[in-house]
């Protein structure tokens, strides 16, 4: 049984030996060609959408950017819709996403994360002129502006607040500049873009919750050299004030934790 044994040793070794070929091959393979692929929708303000011009920008686009620039490489973007964004990775249609994909359990057994780039939060909303909610508590009896159907609304009616239906966060909001509700819990990103482009607008966070919800740079597996490189790029954009000039220019404020 020795010729056995001898038979599955070398062919460990063979796989082991092809395995080492191929890692770090996409990072080699985008390094050669000066191009880093990157998968994105066009169409999610402000993370990554066509302004004015046409031109592509957004939070999640310079976050894009930046990375290619510290990989010595240029960023291409090829957009699509986000039902089928993902499996381009599958398809090796681009060798990334970066388009606020969160890092969930599930996605994590199909795909590899980079560290997290962004968090967002649930924030409870007021106007600026309410003294009575301070926290989600306080919701008790209230009227709170709710998609109906999302994670907000149920923490919104879980905390005893009578749920007044909306189709997203502008009606939400407006329904809360009117008076027509007391609260909404939203996406605190969805806030600071909000205020980022009417800062004068008579609403403020009364409280949020601890947890967050986090983002990552979404790409194959197998590839833990590409990983490391793209965790080294966002290390250095946050250590140079880079993330920090992007994050201000869209949100205001830091939105890394």
């Amino acid at each position: 049984m020795k010729w056995l044994k001898s038979l599955i040793i070398a062919g460990t070794l063979q796989l082991l030996a092809i395995a080492a070929s191929h890692a770090g091959a996409n990072l080699d393979q985008i390094k050669q060609s000066g191009i880093f692929k990157v998968g994105t929708e066009g169409t999610y303000a402000p993370f990554t959408y066509h302004d004015a011009s046409g031109a592509l920008v957004g939070f999640d686009v310079e976050i894009a950017r930046a990375i290619a620039e510290r990989l010595g490489v240029k960023a291409q973007f090829l957009e699509g819709k986000w039902d089928g964004l993902i499996a381009g990775l599958d398809a090796n249609r681009y060798d990334a996403v970066i388009n606020e994909v969160g890092i969930t359990e599930a996605r994590k057994a199909k795909y590899d994360f980079s560290d997290p780039y962004i968090a967002s939060k649930a924030v409870l909303i007021v106007r600026g002129d309410n003294t009575d909610i301070k926290g989600f508590a306080d919701l008790k009896g209230k009227k709170a502006a709710q998609s109906l159907t999302s994670n907000f609304g149920k923490l919104a009616e879980t905390n005893g607040a009578e749920l007044v239906g909306t189709d997203g966060f502008d009606q939400s909001i407006q329904l809360l500049l009117t008076g027509r509700a007391d609260a909404t819990i939203n996406d605190s990103l969805s806030f600071l873009d909000f205020k980022k482009h009417k800062p004068d607008a008579n609403v403020k966070i009364a409280a949020q919750e601890e947890n967050a919800d986090y983002s990552g740079v979404i790409v194959r597996k197998g590839d833990p050299e590409l990983v490391a490189a793209i965790n080294k790029a966002l290390a250095d954009i946050k250590a140079d004030g880079t993330y920090q000039k992007i994050a201000d220019t869209y949100f205001g404020q830091d939105v890394s934790k």
